[in-house]
């Protein structure tokens, strides 16, 4: 495990666009952020304002902003600007010792999930599951508090999960501890078969997604638990699954889907956090060490700076 430096005032972020096109005016709002709320210079990729259909431009483009952000010392972390589709595309093409070598911070979530779980696989590499510039940061009706745990990434503290945040349902009893992994769950459920399969062994999952019909979010599970995923893990935390109801009248409710696999599992495991498309969105560090206590409905996770 490796964790990145944390940012002080004055420090330099990259801002790059792996997945789709983020909304130019919403970024700009993001970024304003950045520099007048938390004291940021922000160096914008290159290609950051390019299209290629539902693409932010090339794989190649894509792909020469993501590591040109770990090359350039100047800049301290990375964060992106939207998800969308696209990240997986880039997984097989990425020198992954530039990472290893220039290790910072990286921020992103939904299709950033394919990164988190490539840098985590090849480096080791702590990353952020947040809200991005331009879909979440830079919206209008964007929640003060996804804003505010930006902080996080000026200094090292522990992030304590509790009912504070959201009311949180057991739906298996236990304690459970190991390093937290996972986000989108879409993007997880593609990652097997890949040279970046996601590593569940021992670990802390975290699943999410936005506008899966029941029966889809169904698929993916039965792929998890076929593959092995939920019973490696540890334990299992439900993030948001924001426009998951069913489109048509003969279908099983979302949650007698998601309790079908889990109950299987028989893995220690709480849901209605708020991580993934949602308001607020808890931003967390992927990678370090995390605790379920479901007699207390908390979820402790280190700090992912230094």
């Amino acid at each position: 495990m490796i964790k990145p430096e944390r940012l002080k005032k004055g420090d330099t972020i990259a801002v790059i666009a792996p997945a789709s096109p983020p909304s130019p005016d919403s970024l700009q709002k993001g970024i304003q952020y950045l520099e007048e709320e938390l004291g940021l210079k922000v160096k914008v990729g290159q290609h950051v304002y390019d299209q290629y259909g539902y693409l932010a431009g090339e794989d190649e483009a894509r792909l020469i902003d993501l590591e040109n952000a770990f090359l350039d010392q100047e800049v301290k972390g990375i964060i992106c600007a939207c998800g969308g589709y696209g990240t997986a595309r880039l997984a097989s093409q990425i020198n992954y010792s530039i990472i290893a070598q220039n290790p910072k911070i990286f921020w992103g979530y939904s299709d950033i999930t394919f990164l988190h779980t490539a840098i985590a696989k090849r480096t080791g590499l702590v990353t952020f599951h947040g809200p991005m510039l331009s879909s979440d940061i830079g919206m209008e009706d964007c929640h003060p508090l996804s804003k505010a745990l930006l902080k996080q990434l000026f200094q090292p503290q522990e992030i304590m999960y509790t009912e504070e945040y959201s009311n949180v349902d057991v739906l298996v009893e236990g304690r459970a501890s190991g390093r937290i992994t996972g986000g989108n769950l879409s993007l997880i459920t593609s990652s097997i078969g890949t040279p970046f399969e996601i590593d569940t062994k021992a670990k802390i999952l975290l699943i999410e997604d936005i506008n899966e019909e029941p029966r889809s979010v169904d698929r993916m599970l039965n792929q998890l638990q076929q593959a092995g995923k939920l019973t490696d893990a540890a334990g299992i935390i439900i993030g948001d699954f924001h426009q998951c109801q069913p489109k048509r009248d003969k279908s099983l409710a979302l949650d007698e889907v998601i309790n079908h696999y889990i109950q299987r599992a028989g893995k220690p495991t709480m849901k209605g956090f708020k991580i993934g498309h949602c308001s607020p969105h808890i931003s967390i560090p992927l990678g370090v060490n995390a605790e379920i206590n479901t007699n207390e409905k908390v979820l402790m996770i280190d700090s992912g700076v230094e």
